[in-house]
């Protein structure tokens, strides 16, 4: 009996439930043998594993023929045919197309390494509809693609121009997922607050968060993924200090707390921006954390930037914090700019993440003693509403939302 494709994801969370897409596709069409690895190019590190994790499992799984697929093999399909462990390598639109897998399926597919067209030219994004992850957590895809143009990231070159998917489409998925029992649903994408500028009457995320908390009634938890605070429309802020069925929890796009950094960044906010949204958001919900991706070593970054990013984390009262060092793509401005030296880049991130980890324990430690509503993900682990992780005494049913009484915490996670 032939065996079933594998599937092994690199980056983001939309990589994931992209693989889970693909992976149903794949299953359809009857593709079996197989190796799919779904890459990521958000740094040049991420494309350096993808070619080592093609070698491992070449050597792994001799004689399955490897596809590969994701960001940079859009970005880069030269790279990726280049390998000799590589049979194919197909584009980020091609990958969610049903046709292709039928194509890979078939026996006499053909020749062409390289099946990767313009992602500029795509329109539309699908909404595919997968059974989630796991028994307790499902993530939605509603946006994909970017139209900014931020100087160090490859990123739109991957994914394309913004498409948003429609928000019957995104409902009648959240209410499939709910029948299935699912406890909490996650809207996630690659620019999520510009979801709705393609679609007719240009609707705002908050439209989109409303309509779904008003239609899936019994959905008992909805959380947002990354979002742009500059892009936060009003229905948005209204939804966060209104529904608590929406999470208290938003991890941020911020990149850095420097505003000349930032203005080289071409990001679209400054500082205080940044500091006036989460002041604003903590007044209509109190109680509700942040996470940030913030960029160490950006190319021109004095210590004085820098120090601008540490004190940024208390400013915005920051809990989670997710650090770069910067990595220089080709083709993209920022590579082009005077970079810092590789050294000094290691050391900045290694002291945001030193003051990033504090900030969790400060967090941490503010929870005991308190109640909180806890999703369990597995039987002995699980997250707070604010997406903190607490660990559990006795095991508990995956899938369950639980109130539980916080005892202590390890610096990294609570205990019940």
């Amino acid at each position: 009996m032939t065996a079933p494709p594998i599937f092994a994801t690199l980056g983001c969370r939309l990589n994931a439930y992209e693989s889970e897409a693909m992976a149903e596709m794949a299953r359809e069409a009857g593709l079996n043998g197989a190796v799919i690895v779904n890459t990521c190019a958000v740094t040049a590190e991420a494309v350096r594993k993808a070619r080592q994790e093609i070698r491992r499992l070449s050597r792994e799984n001799p004689g399955a023929p490897i596809i590969v697929t994701g960001c940079a093999a859009q970005t880069e399909p030269d790279t990726f045919a280049a390998m000799p462990e590589v049979a194919r390598v197909i584009g980020n639109h091609e990958k969610m197309q049903p046709a292709t897998w039928a194509s890979l399926a078939a026996p006499d597919y053909g020749t062409e390494r390289v099946m990767v067209d313009d992602i500029m030219s795509v329109r539309e994004t699908a909404g595919h509809l997968i059974d989630g992850f796991g028994r307790h957590r499902a993530y939605v895809q509603v946006q994909n693609g970017c139209d900014h143009r931020c100087t160090f990231c490859i990123i739109p070159y991957g994914r394309g121009n913004s498409r948003s998917v429609p928000a019957g489409v995104v409902v009648d998925q959240i209410k499939r997922l709910r029948d299935r029992g699912f406890n909490e649903v996650v809207l996630t994408g690659v620019d999520l607050t510009s979801w709705g500028a393609d679609l007719p009457g240009q609707p705002r995320l908050g439209n989109l968060v409303r309509r779904i908390l008003r239609m899936v009634p019994d959905l008992p938890r909805l959380r947002i993924s990354s979002i742009d605070s500059i892009e936060a429309d009003p229905e948005l802020m209204e939804a966060i200090a209104t529904e608590p069925r929406l999470m208290p929890h938003l991890h941020l796009s911020l990149q850095h707390g420097d505003d000349l950094i930032l203005k080289r960044m071409k990001r679209r906010h400054r500082r205080d921006d940044a500091i006036a949204f989460c002041e604003e958001a903590r007044r209509m919900r109190p109680g509700i954390v942040f996470g940030a991706d913030i960029i160490a070593g950006f190319p021109t970054e004095s210590e004085a930037h820098f120090e601008n990013s540490v004190k940024l984390v208390q400013d915005c009262g920051l809990t989670f914090l997710h650090v770069f060092p910067y990595s220089a793509r080709t083709g993209t401005p920022a590579a082009r700019m005077p970079r810092v030296p590789g050294p000094a880049i290691k050391d900045r991130a290694a002291r945001l993440r030193a003051v990033g980890k504090a900030a969790l324990a400060a967090h941490l430690q503010a929870q005991v003693g308190r109640s909180h509503r806890v999703l369990t993900e597995g039987p002995r682990i699980g997250r707070t509403e604010q997406f903190t992780e607490v660990s559990f005494a006795h095991d508990l049913p995956e899938g369950a939302l639980v109130e539980v009484t916080i005892t202590g915490h390890d610096s990294a996670r609570l205990a019940a």
